[in-house]
């Protein structure tokens, strides 16, 4: 089998290293890795969720809206 050698930098093997399984080479870790052709956006979520006939009522949405307008910063960050 043909070889390639690549060269990454500390972190990026250490990210590859981490992800390594044990008995597992680093050619199988890279060719189970997943790369996505587009970053996720919020109308491909939306489009997931209708897709899969998900069905949040306006209400809850509405109780959420409210929520995340009454939420604020702690008053005190360091406990």
């Amino acid at each position: 089998m043909a070889t390639k050698t690549v060269t990454l930098e500390i972190d990026a093997y250490e990210r590859l290293k981490a992800a390594k399984r044990t008995g597992e080479s680093f050619s199988a870790v890279v060719r189970r890795a997943i790369f996505p052709a587009d970053p996720p956006t919020g109308r491909a979520l939306l489009e997931y969720i209708d897709g899969r006939h998900a069905h949040v009522s306006e209400s809850y949405l509405s109780s959420v809206e409210a929520a995340a307008g009454e939420d604020g910063p702690p008053d005190d960050p360091w406990t």
